[in-house]
């Protein structure tokens, strides 16, 4: 198993663009980086940097976070904490976003942050550290996905009440809704040839749908809010006495719009020169995730007619209430959620683009049981098809929480924002015990500066591990408490179960194919020499 090495950037004579338009010597290149690092070239580089944009925002998609998690937002902090959460979530994610770019840069894989955490833990403990942070990272892409189907699907079950007002949801109005959008969403992903321009479709769907809602809104709202009322209007409808706890739990809503940022680190091998274009990906997914959100949340509160319907609306969803107060007619109010359910299953599809790659990646080093069968690339469709409909599966039996817990979203939320953080945290603490100047560093890197943003990703995984666990309202009753806890302690168990029956004896136990290493490095240089 070879990590980055400073041999990777010999000197090769220049090459003409092939007939794809890529440089073949950039191709070449990034071939032979991967071999270095243990691994052959088993998918193609469909990817461009504005495709792994489209997948990478897709995911994150921070105003549609704002529409699909505002319940939990305007019940916990009101107008107040969603405008200065997405500023203070905002600022936490470029140091999030430049620990992952920095790694991405200098380690481009597919495997991400158990791949690093395999690099630069101590060699004791590197392979239990890569083998849990593989872990926690599929399973909070996995509740990512579960949360994107939850929120799209309550939007639509929110458009068909509206349309019908005499009609009182019930759980499974929810989950039906849930699992068609997985099972629809599921498709686009079964072709690889595809990929690239979905995702480029979804980004174009979702900024467009963006800025039809943020003009039409205030456009035909019929009276505007005043500037006190959307930058210092605090909302405690929580039941916490305590402000300050009430105001965190609220976070949950808009830290879940920041979510999600190493999802084009899985695309590695799917782009070329991943060194830079990842990096390029991830602090683009901030940077445009920040101007939506923040733009998008201020439009919306200034067009607020009635916050009280909100906080009390039938739908069950507050934007889609917040549209028919602004067009003052049900057809308008359903149009406009159409768009941020487009924008939804843009988001799905893009989230199964991600846990399909954890998934795959993870299997190839033995990661997970019944690796052999998962680690398959099917090679007449170019993805990996057993991981992905695994994943999938999983994703639908996580769909019957709701039908036992209203709060089931908010703990699905709360799941995937918390262990991916845990899962960057792992080979950034790593990172800063071996010490940042023994690695090999990418084009992107920071510097000192790097290193402050390190130590605010480990702080802000701490906080979260513990603050986000609260319940979101009290008094505390078995059908709305946070089951977050629990979430954690069955990852755990299986985790654990698996390491010590399977993982310590299989886990990276195969040598990661070192013949075919050499032979994709030979073959690499040989073509160099005829050329």
């Amino acid at each position: 198993m070879g990590g980055h090495d400073a041999s990777m950037d010999i000197d090769r004579p220049p090459a003409s663009p092939d007939e794809s338009g890529f440089d073949k010597s950039s191709l070449d290149q990034d071939a032979l980086k991967l071999a270095e690092m243990g691994y052959t070239q088993d998918m193609k580089r469909n990817f461009s940097v504005w495709s792994v944009l489209g997948v990478g925002f897709s995911v994150t998609n921070s105003w549609f976070g704002i529409s699909a998690a505002m319940i939990t937002g305007i019940n916990s902090g009101g107008p107040l904490l969603i405008i200065y959460g997405v500023i203070l979530i905002a600022l936490l994610s470029i140091c999030v976003g430049s620990s992952l770019s920095e790694l991405a840069s200098a380690m481009p894989n597919s495997g991400g942050q158990y791949f690093w955490a395999n690099e630069l833990a101590p060699k004791k403990y590197a392979k239990f550290a890569s083998y849990v942070t593989g872990w926690f990272a599929w399973a909070g892409a996995i509740f990512t996905s579960a949360s994107i189907a939850s929120g799209t699907g309550s939007a639509i079950i929110g458009c068909w009440q509206i349309s019908h007002p005499d009609l009182i949801l019930k759980p499974w109005h929810t989950f039906v809704a849930y699992q068609a959008v997985n099972f629809f969403s599921y498709f686009f992903n079964c072709y690889g040839r595809i990929l690239p321009t979905v995702a480029s479709a979804a980004l174009y769907t979702s900024l467009l749908s963006f800025l039809i809602i943020l003009i039409a809104v205030p456009a035909k709202a019929p009276t505007h809010q005043d500037a006190k009322f959307v930058f210092a209007t605090f909302v405690n409808a929580t039941g916490w006495s305590q402000p300050g706890i009430a105001f965190i739990v609220g976070l949950i809503n808009t830290n879940w719009a920041f979510a999600c940022l190493d999802c084009a680190t899985h695309l590695a091998e799917e782009v070329h020169r991943p060194e830079r274009m990842i990096p390029i990906a991830i602090m683009g997914t901030v940077g445009i995730g920040f101007v939506t959100a923040w733009f998008y949340s201020i439009s919306m509160f200034f067009s607020m007619q009635d916050l009280n319907a909100l906080l009390n609306t039938a739908t069950g969803v507050p934007i889609l209430e917040l549209f028919y107060q602004a067009l003052g007619n049900r057809a308008g109010a359903v149009v406009l959620e159409a768009l941020v359910v487009a924008t939804g299953v843009g988001c799905q599809i893009a989230s199964h683009t991600w846990q399909s790659r954890l998934c795959w990646s993870f299997a190839r080093d033995d990661g997970v049981p019944g690796s052999k069968y998962l680690s398959h690339v099917n090679p007449r469709l170019g993805v990996p098809l057993r991981a992905h409909t695994l994943s999938c599966v999983i994703v639908a039996v996580l769909g019957c929480l709701y039908l036992g817990s209203y709060t089931a979203f908010n703990s699905m939320v709360t799941a995937c924002i918390v262990l991916l953080y845990v899962s960057y945290a792992v080979p950034v603490a790593c990172l800063l015990w071996k010490g940042r100047a023994s690695i090999q560093h990418g084009p992107f890197w920071l510097g000192k500066a790097g290193e402050a943003a390190n130590y605010v990703l480990l702080a802000w995984t701490a906080f979260a591990l513990v603050m986000y666990s609260f319940p979101p309202i009290m008094p505390v009753q078995a059908g709305n408490m946070n089951y977050v806890s629990a979430v954690y302690g069955v990852v755990v168990a299986i985790v654990g179960v698996d390491w010590f029956v399977r993982g310590r004896r299989k886990f990276r136990s195969h040598g990661v194919g070192q013949a075919s290493v050499a032979e994709v490095a030979e073959e690499v240089r040989r073509e160099d020499v005829v050329r």
